[in-house]
């Protein structure tokens, strides 16, 4: 899938899908060709370099007035050197400059992919799966060796990219910026799309058109963010959802980022993607390696459900990993917003016994089960059970929800201290804070210093007693604010600005300690919801909790704009009570449950306070979901209506092999005396006849009837309704099941 035209320098990465072509240009730096639909193998590409003599630009050498950085497409820019544009890479040296000329060393191809230390990153399971070119790079007068990894796959469009630092100088040396990749494009005709919000409304979809200047979306936070998502598309402006060209770039990290886009005064388009370089400052020993997260750029000309599609198939058999990558997950119940911090053992039972009787498989116990934790001014870092509510433990209760044929999952947020602790009273300096400084707090709780491997130590050892002597299946990891103040006391002055990432270092290495030593642990990532929902968390926890917003409505949104990047199965979803806790609305039983259903499926309500006839519908819920659980799970799923532009949501999800769907379509407000509609689907055979059914309808038609013609829709504000067959309220659902005859 590599191919080297040793005498050009021209490297071409190929799957027979998508192309990536780069050079390595007459000075010794890398060049940008091409991006895109794959191209011929053997042809020549060097004429796609375009250089002419432009006025008041600087060049590279006395007397050539056309070869100026300024005006090439490269892959891996520095500053300083005749481009005046954003760069990939700044180091400094002993004289202070930060110049950084790195030039062409040599390259290797090796077949597979290797694994990147300390951090997440997508693999491979078979010999064929992926090919990786290291091409090195050296900037002698730093003493600085750069490796830049390409690995393309076999059965993804999509690229993977990481980059390598070495100091093989005699003095330290220190990285301001080190960019996961860089990528130059021929022309900025298009439209950036990224996944914006806040706590309880993350990740809406936001369109808006490239023009010269800078489009950016970051964190600073200490996390990826509730506000934005460390991912960016780009599409032409006649790009769909089911046609035309689109690209996206998403990055495998948890912690401060930056996602790019830089639009020229020639129209050529700039993105990088990595570590945000505001408060990087990272100090590289001499014979030391610093390595980026890695980036995953995807190409696809079947418009924005393509690109994800490609996301989703490679994220969740490629990145998410363990016993629970291809498992079906339980389907569970979280006591939380049914009683918050207020039980008792007797009341969690009571809980449980219902839910059981229902089919669910797995109940949570949520915050409020430890220390002295009865609201959430105290109790965090004490990882013991409060015997006061609990007085067999949580192995008593743990063995009693056993009993009744559940598994047991248990909540922790490890990362945050209370004050009134006994882990802070006996440990006041383990927390995040610039000494001489006031501490600010979120939550009312503080963030341990995870750079330090003491700290991390601490916590590990509480974990592990409780996890050893319970059975305990799953864990909701949850964490509750971001850092502030971000001062280590273990390190030295010019290390401080090491702190945010090696905080994520120490958070990933926690996951990877827990997983090692329980294998067969769930673990669901939570941030106040969506506040560290990336790709990064997915190497090691391969579900998250998608929003703490878990009003139906209001999760049209912030899963219809999940699905860009992320695969259903990691989309922790759930039916609350009524009225919503977030935002008081009240909504159809049903639509809690069909929007939910494209996701984890559970429930976050106190079923003892249900009627007869909805504990009944709980009951036909959970049974359907187990049985279509890995359609939905693994299915190709396609967005169809946007909730961000109708007063519709709808979505499909289809087996690969076109011969079954299920197609989710939720109405906002209701209307009177509307139009007919009907409901273009994808991802069916053609020339194979389909039975639709759904609540009110029922027949059949042909594949290709129902992706050009539609699906007619059984919507009643279609004509006034008068005999009072259907339904038209507010917020009505309605979920069809598409199978081949």
């Amino acid at each position: 899938m590599i191919t080297v035209s040793e005498q050009e320098k021209v490297f071409h990465l190929n799957n027979g899908r998508i192309s990536y072509i780069f050079y390595v240009m007459e000075s010794g730096q890398l060049g940008h060709l091409y991006f895109g639909k794959a191209l011929n193998r053997d042809a020549d590409y060097l004429h796609m370099v375009e250089t002419a003599y432009r006025p008041m630009s600087t060049y590279m050498t006395e007397g050539d007035m056309y070869h100026s950085y300024e005006h090439l497409r490269q892959e891996y820019p520095g500053f300083g050197t005749s481009d005046y544009r954003y760069p990939a890479v700044e180091v400094s040296g002993p004289d202070g400059s930060s110049l950084v000329k790195p030039q062409y060393q040599g390259f290797r191809i090796l077949e597979g992919k290797k694994p990147l230390p300390g951090l997440p990153a997508t693999y491979v399971e078979e010999p064929g799966e992926a090919s990786t070119v290291e091409i090195s790079m050296r900037d002698d007068w730093l003493g600085l060796a750069l490796i830049l990894s390409y690995t393309i796959f076999r059965d993804f469009d999509a690229v993977a990219r990481s980059v390598r630092f070495v100091n093989h100088s005699k003095t330290p040396l220190f990285i301001g910026r080190a960019m996961s990749m860089s990528v130059d494009f021929a022309d900025a005709d298009y439209e950036s799309v990224q996944l914006s919000g806040a706590w309880a409304r993350e990740r809406y979809v936001q369109v808006r058109s490239l023009g010269p200047g800078v489009t950016s979306v970051s964190s600073m936070r200490g996390h990826s963010s509730h506000h934005h998502n460390p991912f960016l598309a780009l599409k032409r402006k006649n790009t769909t959802e089911q046609s035309g060209e689109a690209y996206g770039f998403s990055l495998l990290y948890s912690g401060n980022f930056l996602a790019q886009a830089e639009v020229d005064n020639y129209n050529v388009l700039r993105v990088t993607m990595g570590i945000n370089p505001f408060g990087f400052r990272w100090k590289l020993e001499p014979g030391a390696e610093f390595v980026t997260p890695e980036a995953v750029t995807v190409y696809s000309e079947e418009g924005l459900n393509g690109m994800s599609r490609q996301f989703h198939r490679l994220y969740r058999t490629r990145l998410a990993r363990g016993f629970w990558r291809d498992r079906e997950r339980p389907v569970l119940i979280n006591n939380w917003e049914a009683t918050n911090f207020t039980y008792t053992e007797e009341d969690l039972l009571r809980f449980a016994k219902t839910a059981a009787e229902c089919g669910i498989e797995l109940f949570v116990l949520d915050d409020g089960w430890f220390g002295n934790r009865n609201d959430d001014m105290s109790g965090l870092g004490d990882w013991t059970a409060n015997r006061q509510k609990l007085p067999h433990g949580i192995e008593g209760l743990a063995e009693k929800i056993g009993a009744m044929g559940m598994k047991f999952g248990l909540w922790f947020e490890p990362e945050m201290v209370n004050r009134d602790s006994d882990l802070f009273r006996a440990h006041p300096d383990y927390i995040i804070q610039t000494p001489g400084r006031s501490v600010s707090h979120g939550r009312n709780q503080f963030v341990l210093d995870f750079s330090r491997r003491e700290v991390v130590d601490a916590i590990y050892v509480q974990l592990y007693e409780i996890l050893s002597k319970a059975r305990i299946s799953y864990i909701k990891w949850d964490m509750n604010r971001s850092i502030s103040e971000c001062y280590s006391a273990a390190y030295p002055p010019e290390r401080q600005g090491e702190i945010y990432h090696r905080y994520i270092l120490g958070v990933y290495e926690l996951h990877e300690r827990l997983i090692t030593a329980f294998p067969k642990l769930l673990i669901e990532s939570c941030s106040s919801g969506g506040g560290r929902f990336d790709a990064g968390m997915l190497y090691y926890a391969p579900q998250g909790w998608v929003s703490d917003d878990s009003d139906a409505i209001e999760r049209t949104k912030i899963q219809y704009g999940t699905s860009y990047v992320y695969p259903l199965s990691c989309m922790g979803a759930h039916v609350s009570a009524c009225p919503n806790d977030q935002v008081g609305r009240i909504t159809p039983f049903e639509t809690r449950a069909n929007v939910a259903f494209t996701g984890a499926f559970g429930y976050e309500l106190d079923l003892n306070r249900l009627s007869e006839e909805e504990i009944a519908l709980v009951k036909r819920q959970v049974e359907f979901y187990k049985k279509n659980r890995s359609l939905f799970a693994k299915g190709d799923f396609y967005r169809l209506i946007s909730p961000f532009e109708e007063n519709f949501a709808a979505w499909e999800a289809a087996e690969p092999d076109g011969q079954r769907a299920f197609v989710t379509v939720t109405r906002i407000l209701s209307e009177v005396n509307g139009p007919y509609r009907r409901l273009r689907l994808c991802g069916l055979c053609p020339d194979r006849k389909y039975r639709i059914r759904g609540k009110y309808l029922s027949y059949e038609a042909y594949g290709d009837e129902l992706m050009q013609f539609g699906m007619r829709l059984e919507d009643k504000s279609s004509g006034q309704v008068i005999d009072g067959s259907g339904h038209c309220e507010d917020f009505c659902s309605d979920l069809y099941e598409i199978t081949a005859v």
